[in-house]
């Protein structure tokens, strides 16, 4: 790191700067132990393994990575780790919508999700429902190169290192009864408890009455699943606790200094974090993100399975592309399905070009200057893609559903020099996926139009002059030429814009499209004079 970068850092307007200049504002000189020696800040992200991880789920290691990464720059790098915590001691509620073998997890309703067998196949692979799920997101986190600890809430549970921590909750109690009871309805006050016990008989979370028999020695009184009162351990395994008491113990028992999470837990923080106090340590710093949302604007549920997987994303897009658009504007709802990979692709290259021109203070508020310091994140800065993304899709649409990557690229050789794979392993990534997105998503709804009378005759004066064009035309030669015809009063368009909108809607069959003198350069004039004559047939 230079002394410009750490400079420039102090006053950066950049969302991971403001949030880990929190941190410093809470410990300025650096988070020490009792002798004075520094020691690391620890940030924290949560996952509830009910589901199959999606992006939502991924997003917050990342995002809690760019501002760990900020902090280390303000403080001239001052120790820091990552704990990704899995809520795997939680009973299931529900079951998920995307999971195989539905009908053996409903009888497991109510059991702690890592007690719970594997219903993937093959079943043996994993010993629990939840060792399942932790392991396709530590398999993804790994592969991005995150530097993190996964810590299991149920190893914790299981193994006693949050008895001390459940022994503090049974002493403050009605403490924490008086927090959470006036924000319940007056139903839920009748079974409302911190500690949900784990039935000896059933082996389920139970949601009843609990009363503290002896708080040092871990011991409750509660009615059990088949009817019986009885006295219990909540140490060593033998319970779980509710939601948001359990969200203040670990802030507490962890040591938590940072930890963001979705504006739908807005109340739970300050519910948790009255709590934390309440167990004598204090809520961390964070930032509360907006919402993802699916193609009908609804809410992305792990249960519902209607988010995008990780892999669906690296099916159509790159890591980068993903990383970028996880990036921006935390604070503002987004959209997130398959319909914005492409353009998100194409936003990353664009922001990647900048960066190395830049001045520093933009270079700290390029999306891409902290994907290249994130862990997994790689590639030289200043590398651009000689076709984009857009203009890729646009070619493999035209070729069809059985278009191949060696047709591609025999096409990709009107428009880029030096036109092999091996000398454009990124391009050729994408070429593979353009093929898959185009199979899955384009082919099958696209509809070329016939062309209305005043566009036909457009149609045909474009035939006639690329007739005579050159086999070296470039891309802005071809463009002007479409420009010119599209201005032409004769053939009554209002805006240029419809003139590209007809290119579009009757010889690509979509209704946005490329720069047609790009795409004209790169599919080739014959090819694109048997497109024109197709239309006008």
């Amino acid at each position: 790191m230079t002394d410009a970068i750490h400079t420039a850092a102090q006053t950066s307007k950049a969302w991971p700067f403001e949030e880990a200049r929190k941190l410093i504002k809470r410990f300025p000189g650096g988070k020490r132990d009792a002798s004075g020696e520094l020691v690391p800040v620890l940030f924290e992200t949560g996952y509830g393994p009910s589901g199959l991880p999606h992006i939502g789920t991924f997003q917050e290691v990342l995002r809690t990575t760019f501002v760990r990464r900020a902090y280390e720059v303000l403080t001239g790098g001052h120790p820091t780790r990552l704990v990704a915590f899995s809520d795997d001691m939680d009973g299931l509620r529900k079951v998920p919508d995307n999971v195989p073998n539905k009908e053996m997890l409903q009888g497991y309703l109510g059991h702690p999700l890592s007690r719970i067998p594997n219903p993937f196949e093959p079943r043996e692979e994993h010993k629990s429902f939840a060792h399942h799920n932790n392991s396709m997101l530590r398999d993804f986190l790994d592969r991005f190169g995150f530097d993190y600890e996964f810590v299991s809430a149920s190893d914790r549970y299981n193994a006693g290192a949050f008895d001390d921590a459940l022994k503090n909750v049974l002493r403050n109690w009605q403490a924490i009864m008086d927090i959470m009871l006036p924000t319940l309805r007056e139903e839920r006050r009748k079974t409302y408890s911190p500690v949900l016990p784990v039935s000896p008989t059933t082996g389920e979370v139970l949601q009843v009455p609990v009363e503290v028999v002896d708080a040092e020695a871990g011991i409750v009184r509660f009615t059990d699943s088949n009817g019986d009162t009885i006295e219990h351990t909540v140490l060593g395994g033998w319970s779980k606790l509710q939601w948001k008491v359990d969200w203040a113990m670990r802030w507490v028992a962890l040591g938590v200094d940072y930890e963001m999470c979705g504006k739908d837990l807005t109340d739970s923080v300050t519910q948790s974090g009255k709590i934390a106090r309440v167990l004598g340590g204090q809520r961390p710093e964070g930032l509360i993100y907006e919402l993802f949302l699916d193609e009908k604007g609804e809410k992305i549920s792990k249960s519902k399975g209607n988010g995008l997987t990780i892999e669906q994303w690296l099916e159509y897009g790159s890591e980068e592309s993903l990383g970028f658009y996880l990036f921006r504007e935390p604070k503002s709802a987004k959209s997130l399905h398959v319909g914005i990979i492409p353009r998100a692709v194409d936003e990353y290259w664009q922001f990647r070009e900048k960066l190395p021109a830049q001045p520093v203070e933009q270079q700290l508020g390029n999306p891409v200057w902290h994907l290249l310091r994130t862990n997994g994140y790689h590639g030289g800065e200043g590398d651009s893609l000689p076709v984009t993304y857009g203009l890729l899709l646009n070619l493999v649409g035209v070729l069809g559903a059985s278009a191949t990557r060696e047709q591609v690229w025999s096409y990709l050789g009107n428009y880029v020099e030096n036109a092999d794979a091996a000398a454009h392993p990124a391009l050729d990534g994408l070429v593979t996926r353009a093929l898959a997105y185009n199979r899955d998503f384009i082919a099958p709804t696209l509809q070329r139009r016939k062309p209305e009378s005043n566009e036909a005759q457009a149609l045909a004066s474009l035939d006639e002059e690329l007739a005579g064009t050159s086999d070296d035309a470039t891309a802005e030669e071809l463009q002007n030429i479409v420009y010119e015809i599209g201005k032409d009063p004769h053939y009554g368009f209002e805006q240029l814009r419809d003139w590209f909108k007809c290119l579009y809607e009757t010889l690509l069959g979509s209704s946005a499209g490329p720069r047609m003198g790009s795409f004209i350069a790169l599919y080739g004039v014959d090819n694109t004079r048997k497109l024109i004559a197709e239309a006008l047939d």
